[in-house]
């Protein structure tokens, strides 16, 4: 199925989308994109059906044609504080405030949301497989936690991060139960299964 360009027509329409929630690992990392009329490109889909030398293509484009874009991490110490959706949504708001036009209507993939100014936003489940700005903003989002997990990889190279991307994987939870906690896991998730205790 073809993505949409947009919800509202003639309507100056931002998607958001967030990366990493469920990770036991780094930030949760949103974007924010409000793209033209005419935007179109062949590749263009929700990003977990991208590889990810397709999402790391169209990043550039995404940024170089639409009208605005921004990125935004929230850190897996605010995560810890406010819990995973908070951050989640957090992390959206400081994306859409970032974003140099005011965008008019807000749509956000999923089906949580909380009021951004007076902004009018609408939910969309799977909306990242259905309209472009979603779409465009979660490739962002991905691609941008995944550069900055690959970074923190040279902290803690055994974690593989860098190829796990913070995600719960059997070795990464291996080594969690072998090495423990590093500064960058949330200490409130369930970082290994009940059988196993970790002294955090």
């Amino acid at each position: 199925m073809a993505l949409k360009n947009h919800y509202l027509k003639n309507c100056l329409e931002a998607g958001t989308d967030e990366a990493g929630r469920g990770c036991l690992a780094g930030p949760v990392v949103a974007a924010a994109v409000i793209l033209p009329p005419d935007f179109k490109h062949p590749l263009l889909n929700d990003s977990k059906q991208l590889s990810e030398i397709k999402r790391l293509a169209l990043r550039p484009f995404i940024e170089k044609n639409a009208l605005a874009f921004s990125v935004s991490f929230v850190s897996e110490i605010k995560i810890d504080e406010i819990n995973i959706l908070q951050a989640s949504i957090l992390a959206m708001h400081q994306s859409i405030a970032k974003l140099t036009i005011l965008p008019e209507h807000i749509i956000v993939d999923g089906n949580k949301f909380n009021p951004y100014k007076s902004i009018p936003f609408t939910t969309i489940v799977k909306g990242d497989a259905k309209f472009m700005s979603i779409a465009a903003a979660s490739i962002l989002a991905k691609t941008y936690r995944d550069d900055f997990m690959c970074k923190i990889n040279k902290e803690f190279p055994e974690y593989q991060w860098n190829k796990n991307k913070g995600y719960p994987t059997k070795k990464h939870r291996s080594v969690i139960a072998t090495l423990g906690v590093t500064k960058y896991h949330r200490k409130t998730f369930k970082l290994l299964p009940n059988q196993l205790k970790l002294a955090l």
